[in-house]
């Protein structure tokens, strides 16, 4: 099973400010490296009404400077929005700042907004990333390249160069991934065994089994019903906004919860676990070690004093019963 903890440091009105959400987090990043976690997670954004993180690198700096072990995720990274020889420069550095132990999700992206914010093209995000890929592996091999016609060398040049992952759900993505890419990214695993069988079919090294996500948040508390009442509307809130982006984007809202947010659904879909500690270590060990499980403590802003009591107890009397599942 694979540990991670996971942020996007989104800070609604009706949560706790931004300063004490990213200052909470760096601290949170420190803890998760202590106890064992695998990887910290990284969302990207942009121009979201609860500022939403829109720099998942200098973030993953500050999180690589205060950490000794754990791995570094952007994921995913909106390779589509940045220049990608600046990308390659900034992803070196960041890599020599965790010592590392950075790993890259590249992902299209889908908002319109996004795009035109930045002065892209929706429409020529594949062809994008394509070519922010192509740009980083000749940036860091350490030569001068050429890049529409310009001489570009990019230095320091980072050793190992971090692994790019591509994300995304879809069979033809997959398929690209086993192409070009280090690894697949697909959250909820989906079309793994499209990747398996492709790059099997490459001659590639089989990449074995996917670690699907479990839960979205799971929050451990002797009180469930009276702690799920204060998530709830941060989880609606999350969800909300992410089915206004699918309008934005497809015309039409999407995912598991596009018919509306109900917070009784938001409870019995159980992406959102608010548990017992007995029933939190039944409910990992239930997953199995071909899982990846995710804290999201400051899910939808929600007060870090309030998360700090979840990862405590988690610490106490969840961690010593499931952290064999690592091995």
């Amino acid at each position: 099973m694979e540990f991670v903890i996971s942020y996007d440091l989104r800070a609604p009105k009706f949560g706790a400010p931004a300063r004490e959400l990213y200052a909470a987090a760096l601290d949170q990043c420190v803890w998760a490296d202590d106890l064992g976690f695998d990887c910290v997670g990284l969302g990207e954004h942009h121009a979201s009404d609860d500022g939403y993180l829109p720099s998942p690198i200098p973030m993953a700096a500050a999180i690589g400077a205060r950490t000794r072990r754990i791995g570094i995720r952007p994921n995913v990274l909106l390779a589509p929005l940045y220049e990608p020889v600046k990308l390659a420069e900034d992803l070196a550095v960041l890599q020599l700042i965790c010592q590392g132990r950075l790993e890259v999700v590249i992902g299209a992206g889908y908002r319109p907004y996004e795009f035109e914010m930045f002065g892209k093209r929706r429409e020529d995000r594949k062809a994008l990333y394509l070519e922010t890929f192509e740009v980083l592996r000749k940036a860091w091999s350490g030569g001068e390249f050429e890049y529409k016609g310009r001489k570009v060398t990019v230095t320091p040049v980072p050793d190992p160069a971090p692994p790019l992952l591509l994300g995304g759900a879809h069979k033809a993505v997959a398929r690209r991934a086993a192409r070009i890419a280090d690894g697949y990214y697909p959250p909820g695993g989906e079309n793994w065994q499209i990747y398996r069988d492709e790059c099997l079919k490459l001659g590639k090294p089989d990449p074995g089994v996917c670690k699907p996500l479990g839960p979205i948040y799971t929050h451990v508390t002797r009180t469930p019903d009276e702690d799920w009442e204060r998530i709830a509307p941060h989880a609606a809130h999350c969800v909300q906004s992410y089915t206004d982006w699918t309008v934005e984007a497809f015309g039409r809202a999407a995912g598991p919860f596009a018919g509306g947010v109900d917070l009784g659904d938001l409870r019995r879909s159980g992406a959102y676990q608010v548990l017992g500690p007995e029933e939190a270590v039944a409910m990992i060990r239930a997953l199995g070690r071909d899982r990846t499980f995710i804290l999201t403590p400051l899910l939808g802003g929600l007060d870090p004093a309030f998360a700090w009591q979840g990862l405590r107890l988690f610490e106490r009397e969840v961690w010593p019963h499931v952290r064999d599942l690592k091995d």
